[in-house]
């Protein structure tokens, strides 16, 4: 069974309402036109980045950031724009005005959230390539995009704090399974609506609906290049868990075998490039 993005739709008002998904930055929504017009002018989306002074400074720090790996580093927005082009650097931005909109404040949840988002996105930036992904910065969105359904739980729900801190439980099912018995929706689904929302590509908002759902991945109704990124998040979020947390990874023992064959490699090679990345 395909997943269908429009039963999100039937939903995404009372999902809304009860949560308030934050609505799509001005930003972002002319930066996103920009880019799609035939000939984009960089000039115009350097000063629409640059207005906001810690939106700019975010991207230059991230964009100069050792995992992603430039030759020469960014002194300025513009030559950010020129180095990566529009497209990676719209997907960079993108990642940083999702950070913005659920602020960390003192919420301990939160905070932990990011840290670990955060820390996946790097991992999976420097894995993209040595494991045959070609759009690395699409890949780094994604992962900071795949759990954003979590800030919007732990904003909504006081007791989804402590839901998280057994949620490393293995028992034997989906995380995603779990939140519907407790909240009576799921993190996926509404990250997936906010991807919408935010007008991401379609591919990156399936990715999120469905990067729970080993089944579905394996069954062979979402596109292969789905299950790849799906796959290169599962394996990142692997190494980071690993080297920060433990040697267990809920989603691993659940997905780890679907996650190795999508990306047609055995864990002893995943184990050879995870010795590579700069943690």
């Amino acid at each position: 069974m395909e997943p269908n993005l429009q039963e999100i739709d039937k939903e995404a008002d009372k999902i809304v309402r009860d949560i308030g998904i934050p609505p799509c930055p001005a930003v972002l929504t002319k930066l996103l036109k920009e880019m799609r017009e035939d000939d984009p002018d960089y000039n115009k989306a350097s000063k629409l980045i640059s207005a906001d002074v810690s939106l700019s400074a975010s991207m230059l720090k991230t964009v100069n950031s050792p995992f992603f790996g430039l030759r020469s580093k960014a002194t300025s927005v513009n030559q950010a724009l020129h180095l990566l082009g529009l497209r990676n650097t719209v997907d960079i931005v993108t990642g940083l005005l999702l950070r913005q909109a659920f602020p960390v404040g003192d919420n301990a949840a939160m905070e932990s959230f990011w840290q670990a988002s955060a820390g996946i996105a790097e991992v999976t930036a420097q894995l993209a390539r040595p494991l045959g992904i070609k759009n690395r910065d699409e890949a780094y969105t994604f992962a900071l995009f795949r759990d954003c359904g979590i800030p919007l739980m732990i904003r909504k729900y006081p007791g989804y704090a402590n839901f998280m801190k057994v949620s490393h439980l293995d028992n034997g099912r989906a995380i995603t399974a779990d939140e519907i018995d407790e909240f009576g929706l799921d993190h996926a689904s509404i990250g997936a609506r906010l991807a919408q929302s935010w007008l991401l590509q379609e591919e990156t908002c399936t990715a999120i609906l469905c990067h729970h759902d080993y089944a579905l991945l394996q069954g062979g109704s979402v596109p292969e290049e789905i299950c790849k990124l799906v796959a290169l998040v599962l394996a990142a979020e692997w190494i980071y868990t690993r080297h920060n947390v433990g040697p267990r990874c809920r989603d691993w023992s659940q997905g780890g075998d679907c996650a190795l064959e999508a990306l047609g490699i055995d864990e002893e090679e995943l184990m050879t490039a995870a010795e590579k990345i700069d943690h």
